[in-house]
């Protein structure tokens, strides 16, 4: 079996004069002494230095419809390598993930693997793409981006499923190997991010200016909506004039619905009214591609060309029913050319998830 190291040297960090490092990876900035580790737990210092602990180590993976991450317009009804790590850098109330991103114990990193044997893996389960998702893999960076490097070896493509809680610089070098990304943005007020996610919003925006302004990086957004905390009107209507302003009409939008969970157990289901809410006031404000998630809304889960009206690629949860582009995402019926990332459409891969064991593939 491949060796791992169980401490790999970690980037984006300095030594600061009382004998601390400081990890420059996140806006967090933590400041940690000898054996400390960072908010997000897989940062720490050893012997005088800043070390990733979960460097080819994994909470498990997954064979997933592209469409669950979700993207919509980056390869659709292709099939893509799912994993993550554990630990995270926000501390969100209402994390669904919780047990993964909050874990103190690695006992939860059920399964390792080198990025040579991911890389491989997804050629052999015949995966388009490979996500880094669960868990935010700004935090284990110098993992994925030693992963997006042999995977591109093999022609395989990679996807950041992160909240874009990120410094300029390591944002620069971790982008430079994606090939796709969605980004949470989990609210549009800096009290939300700082009360709820221990957080701040300003970050996540520049993140999300620069992958659209100065990338390639095929790039969504998905905003979960949580009843009388992000959802208002005003908000909605905020975020949406801002995405228009800064980001374009293009950059799709999911609107996806809360249950509750972890530290926000005692908020109520979103109602699938709240998303519909939601899409119409990004409609009116003249975002073209604009999704629910986490209901049943064929509607809303389907694409629309904005020309002419028609549904070019109509979803029933991650089933594509019927698919109306051609090989270079152009519509059918008037010639309206879909953004994104396409290819010739073959037989959808469905809505399964297939768990695997890379361990014993290595």
């Amino acid at each position: 079996m491949e060796r791992i190291e169980p401490a790999h040297p970690g980037r984006w960090w300095h030594a600061l004069p009382d004998g601390r490092v400081q990890c420059d990876l996140c806006p967090r900035d933590c400041k940690l002494h000898e054996g400390q580790r960072g908010l997000c737990f897989v940062r720490k210092m050893e012997q005088g230095r800043m070390v990733l602990t979960t460097y080819g180590r994994s909470s498990g993976f997954c064979v997933d419809p592209v469409e669950k991450k979700p993207l919509n317009h980056f390869y659709p009804g292709t099939s893509i390598l799912s994993f993550g790590t554990a630990g995270c850098n926000l501390a969100c109330k209402f994390c669904q993930n919780w047990d993964i991103s909050k874990s103190r114990e690695m006992d939860r990193l059920q399964d390792q693997a080198t990025p040579e044997t991911i890389a491989r893996a997804a050629l052999d389960l015949k995966c388009r793409s490979v996500a880094f998702t669960y868990n935010d893999p700004v935090i284990f960076a110098e993992y994925a981006m030693d992963i997006a490097d042999a995977c591109h070896d093999q022609g395989v493509k990679t996807v950041a499923v992160t909240a874009g809680y990120i410094h300029a610089e390591p944002r620069r070098e971790f982008y430079a190997k994606m090939d796709a990304a969605n980004v949470d943005l989990k609210g549009f007020t800096d009290d939300f991010y700082f009360k709820i996610c221990g957080g701040r919003l300003q970050p996540v925006l520049d993140t999300l200016v620069y992958l659209v302004k100065e990338t390639g990086v095929w790039t969504e957004i998905t905003t979960l909506l949580i009843p009388g905390k992000n959802d208002s009107d005003e908000e909605l209507k905020a975020q949406c004039k801002w995405m228009r302003a800064n980001l374009g009409p293009d950059v799709p939008i999911h609107f996806t619905a809360f249950h509750p969970d972890w530290k926000m157990t005692d908020v109520s289901h979103t109602p699938a009214s709240t998303l519909t809410r939601a899409r119409q006031i990004a409609q009116l404000a003249g975002l073209n591609y604009v999704y629910t998630g986490n209901v049943h809304d064929e509607t809303g889960g389907s694409t629309y060309c904005p020309s002419c009206e028609q549904a070019v690629i109509r979803r029933d949860w991650y089933d594509i029913r019927g698919y109306q582009l051609d090989d270079a995402g152009a519509c059918r019926n008037c010639g309206t050319r879909i953004p994104g990332r396409f290819q010739k459409f073959g037989k959808p891969f469905g809505p399964r998830r297939i768990p695997v064991r890379l361990e014993r593939r290595a």
